[in-house]
């Protein structure tokens, strides 16, 4: 299950009221499995907001898409920047839950607010690192060069720059930026005790540095999904029924997506255009989940990849690598179209599966537990 650098793909809701920089009202304190939106009701339950879920669920198949052109038709091609939007989003949306989830569900004060961002934060960068490991051991090297937990190379381009040069290959590299976004906003949050815009000044750094980094000629993928996260954070302070009302205006949200993708046609996908699109393409899908509702099997399949869309990131990586080893390298037109077919279809049975056992089996609900949330 190795990906090539290319492969970088990986995922609020929010209460009522005015959007403040750090909220310090009081919630309940239950956890929120794979950092599950909800939406405030007034009372201690709360329902998840149907048209995030359909999102991040419309997110995980267009993945599936990202991940097997890369194995199926090559990691080369023009038509990458139109899924450019792909790896950030869900590094936006995952800051974009800090900010609707859990800081709806915590005093600002309250020392278990940091204490589980930072333990999930850990949980899934121990995933990253137990996953490669275990690819390291099992998957034969084929020619390529494998990630070497131990090399200085290797340490240095996936957990520091986040520039994977020079052959190196590491799989669910996406981990490595989600659980920074979690662990640096557990710090954060201390300081936005005492001033709470701190997530905001945060994301200003982030950006300048960016810039500042760019005027000289470097650049650093890591840093560049750690700003989109912490933009994420920054806007999920936007209470959602705003957003919804400002959505209504959808004429203008297409028009300045077919905008992003006519620049991003001539100019090729520079990070401001790709934070663009990565921005107008959730609100496109969010607009689409808002429209579809929940009735439709459609959307209640896509609602529930969206539930559990850290495993169906996982999921797909792996079937995918399955097909493209049970299968020829060459392939006709309509073979590599029922591969593609295949492994969406593929993906959605595992969550399904999953979804299901959660409920008969308690022991797999909680060994998922233990992992996922």
């Amino acid at each position: 299950m190795m990906l090539s650098s290319r492969e970088t793909s990986f995922p609020p809701a929010g209460s009522s009221g005015t959007a403040v920089a750090c909220r310090n009202e009081s919630a309940t304190l239950s956890p929120v499995t794979e950092m599950e939106p909800r939406q405030n009701s007034g009372s201690a339950s709360a329902t998840r907001i149907s048209a995030l879920d359909f999102t991040k669920g419309t997110l995980v198949l267009v993945m599936v898409l990202y991940h097997w052109l890369n194995y199926f038709v090559g990691p080369q091609g023009s038509y990458y920047r139109y899924l450019s939007f792909l790896p950030p989003s869900f590094i936006c949306i995952t800051g974009f839950l800090i900010s609707h989830v859990y800081l709806s569900r915590y005093r600002i004060t309250d020392p278990k607010l940091p204490r589980r961002l930072a333990i999930r934060g850990l949980k899934i960068l121990a995933i990253f690192v137990a996953l490669n490991v275990i690819i390291s051991v099992v998957v034969p090297r084929n020619g390529r060069t494998i990630f070497d937990m131990l090399s200085p190379a290797s340490l240095w381009s996936v957990y520091v720059s986040g520039n994977m040069t020079g052959g190196r290959v590491v799989a669910f590299y996406v981990l490595v930026p989600i659980s920074y976004v979690l662990v640096l906003s557990a710090g954060i949050l201390v300081v936005c005790r005492y001033y709470r815009y701190a997530f905001h000044v945060a994301t200003a750094v982030a950006l300048l540095g960016i810039f500042a980094m760019s005027m000289d000629g470097k650049k650093s993928q890591n840093l560049d999904l750690l700003a989109v996260g912490l933009l994420g954070i920054s806007i999920g302070y936007i209470p959602i029924e705003r957003i919804n009302r400002w959505l209504k205006r959808s004429y203008l949200v297409v028009l300045a997506y077919l905008l992003y993708l006519a620049a991003i046609t001539v100019w090729n996908v520079p990070y401001p255009l790709q934070v663009t699109g990565v921005l107008l393409t959730l609100m496109v899908i969010y607009l689409v989940g808002m429209a579809s509702g929940d009735s439709s099997k459609a959307s209640q399949t896509l609602i529930r990849l969206g539930k559990y869309s850290l495993f169906g990131y996982i999921a797909q990586i792996a079937i995918l690598q399955i097909l493209r080893r049970l299968l020829p390298m060459e392939l006709a037109a309509w073979e590599l179209v029922l591969s593609f077919l295949g492994a969406a279809a593929l993906t959605v049975v595992s969550v399904e599966t999953v979804d299901v056992a959660r409920v008969k089996v308690p022991f797999v609900n909680r060994i998922y537990a233990a992992v996922f949330s």
